[in-house]
C-alpha cells in the first residue's frame, strides 16, 4: 500500500490499518486520527505534523520514522518499536509507550505530560526541557538521563532506576523521591516545593539556589550537600544529617530541624528565624551572620559553635549546650 492508497481509504471511512506495509511512505500533515495501525511497517516513514491523535500504534515497526510535531495525543504507542525515531516537538498527551523501544530516538521538546511511560528505558537519554508532568514513569529506567528544566510535577517516579541523573532547573513539586539515591546528584535551582525526600540520600548533592519550601527531608542524608542560598522556608528536616552541609545565605525561616545533625555544617548568614533546633547538633557549625530570631534551642548542642554576628534576639536557649560548654539554664 502507498500513501494516496492509505489516505483514500482513510476517506472513505476505513480505520484499520493492521499490519500494513507503509515503509517510506510520505505522511507529511496526514491527518489519520482514530486509525489503527497495530503491527504495521511504518519504517522510515515521514510522518511529520501528522494528525495521529488517538492512533493504535501497538507493536508497530516505527525505526527511523519521523514524526516531528506530530499530534499524538492519547496514542497508543504500547511495544512500539521508536527506534532511531524523530519525536521533536511531538505532542503525545496521555499517551501510552509502555514497552516500546526508544534507543537513540530524537525526543527533544516531546509533550509527555500524563503519559504512560512505566517500565520506559530512558538511560542515558537527553530529556532535558521536556514536559512529563502526571507522567507515570513508575518503574522506568533513567540512569543516566539528563532532565534538566525537565517539568515533573506531579509524575509517579516509583521504582525508579535513577542513578547519575541530572535534574538541575528540574520541576519536582509535589514529587515523592522518598528513600531515593539521589548521592552526589545534580539539582542546583530545581523546584522541589512541597516534594517528599524524605529519608533519601542526598549525600554530597548540588542543591544550590533551589526552592524547597514546605518539602519533606525528615531524615534524609544530606551530609556536605550544597544548599548554598536554598529556600527551605518551613521545610521538615527533623533528624536530618546536614553534617558538613554548605547552608550559607540559606532560607530556613519556621523549618523543624528537631533533633538535626548540623555538627559542621557552614551556616554563613543563613535565615533561621523562628526555627525549631530543639535537640539539634551544632558542634562546629558555623553561624557568623545567622538569624536566629525566635528560633527554639531548646536541648541542642551548640559546642565549638562559631556564633560571631548572630542575631540571637529572643531565641530560646533552655538547656542548650552552649560553645564554651556551659549548659544554658
Amino acid at each position: 500500500m502507498n500513501a494516496k492508497e492509505l489516505l483514500e481509504l482513510y476517506a472513505d471511512g476505513n480505520r484499520d490499518f493492521t499490519g500494513v506495509n507503509l515503509i517510506g511512505a510520505d505522511l507529511t500533515h496526514a491527518n489519520l486520527t482514530g486509525a489503527n495501525f497495530s503491527g504495521a511497517f511504518l519504517t522510515g516513514a515521514n510522518l511529520s505534523r501528522a494528525f495521529l491523535n488517538g492512533v493504535n500504534f501497538t507493536g508497530a515497526f516505527l525505526y527511523r520514522t519521523d514524526l516531528s510535531f506530530a499530534k499524538l495525543r492519547t496514542a497508543n504507542l504500547l511495544q512500539a518499536d521508536l527506534t532511531k525515531a524523530n519525536l521533536k516537538g511531538a505532542n503525545l498527551l496521555k499517551s501510552c509507550l509502555v514497552g516500546a523501544k526508544l534507543s537513540g530516538a530524537i525526543i527533544t521538546g516531546v509533550n509527555l505530560a500524563a503519559a504512560n511511560l512505566s517500565g520506559v528505558n530512558f538511560c542515558g537519554a537527553d530529556l532535558s526541557g521536556i514536559n512529563l508532568r502526571n507522567a507515570n514513569l513508575s518503574g522506568a529506567n533513567l540512569n543516566w538521563a539528563n532532565l534538566s528544566g525537565a517539568r515533573l510535577s506531579g509524575a509517579d517516579l516509583s521504582g525508579a532506576l535513577i542513578n547519575n541523573i541530572k535534574l538541575s532547573g528540574a520541576w519536582l513539586n509535589g514529587v515523592d523521591l522518598s528513600g531515593f539515591n539521589l548521592e552526589g546528584c545534580s539539582l542546583e535551582e530545581a523546584k522541589l516545593s512541597g516534594a517528599n525526600l524524605s529519608g533519601a540520600n542526598l549525600t554530597a548533592s548540588n542543591l544550590a539556589h533551589s526552592a524547597m519550601r514546605f518539602a519533606i527531608l525528615n531524615r534524609a542524608n544530606l551530609r556536605a550537600a550544597n544548599l548554598n542560598s536554598t529556600q527551605l522556608r518551613k521545610a521538615a528536616l527533623s533528624e536530618a544529617n546536614l553534617s558538613k552541609a554548605d547552608l550559607s545565605k540559606a532560607d530556613l525561616s519556621e523549618a523543624d530541624l528537631t533533633g538535626a545533625n548540623l555538627n559542621l555544617a557552614n551556616l554563613q548568614n543563613a535565615d533561621l528565624s523562628y526555627t525549631s533546633l530543639r535537640g539539634a547538633y551544632l558542634w562546629k557549625a558555623n553561624l557568623d551572620g545567622s538569624k536566629l530570631y525566635r528560633s527554639n534551642l531548646t536541648g541542642a548542642s551548640l559546642r565549638h559553635a562559631d556564633l560571631e554576628g548572630a542575631d540571637w534576639s529572643e531565641a530560646i536557649l533552655t538547656d542548650a549546650t552552649m560553645p564554651d560548654g556551659t549548659i544554658n539554664n
